[in-house]
């Protein structure tokens, strides 16, 4: 397992080994124990699965409130996306910053998003399933999230035409959302 920084000191992209053969790969791709060597010292309690029929599918940027926050180690099991995180703690000095990451089903990278962060993606492939853990369960009540084209974050998607839900088109502003991250 290979630990990449980002520019965001506690979010980090892992390499996991994959061992090709004849028949195709394996690939153990979590594994508590060399996380915790690594310094990464997460329980993941959930998993989730993201399925996304067509190119351009956007999803976020969502976030859930302390006490019920959450840590994300996302990964891409069919197609690619353009994942994004956005800082959300007011006092790190990457507060409202956001950087982009390829994901896809051939590299074998995870993106490790901890609490205190808004995430989203884009699908830049269609039939993209998107499989991630959480070390905290969903809460609807403490469930937040910023608008996928917020002005003052100036996120550069990939597509001019986008494809989100209702609820994601109706998110708060980064300026107007509710935080409890410091």
């Amino acid at each position: 397992m290979e630990i990449i920084d980002t520019i965001f000191e506690e979010a980090k992209l892992i390499k996991v080994k994959k061992h090709d053969d004849s028949r195709g790969y394996f690939l153990e791709s979590f594994n508590e124990k060399e996380f915790h060597k690594s310094g990464l010292h997460y329980q993941f309690i959930q998993d989730n699965h993201s399925y996304s029929m067509h190119k351009g599918t956007l999803r976020g940027l969502h976030y859930q409130l302390n006490p019920w926050a959450q840590t994300k180690l996302i990964r891409v099991i069919a197609g690619e996306i353009m994942d994004v995180i956005v800082d959300l703690r007011k006092s790190s000095k990457t507060y409202g910053k956001w950087q982009s990451f390829i994901l896809n089903s051939a590299e074998n990278i995870q993106l490790l998003v901890p609490k205190g962060f808004a995430h989203g993606f884009c699908t830049l492939t269609k039939d993209t399933h998107v499989f991630y853990k959480v070390d905290n369960y969903y809460s609807k009540k403490h469930e937040r999230g910023i608008i996928w084209n917020d002005k003052s974050l100036n996120i550069s998607w990939p597509f001019d035409k986008i494809i989100a839900s209702e609820k994601d088109n109706n998110l708060s502003s980064f300026l107007d959302c509710e935080n409890n991250f410091f």
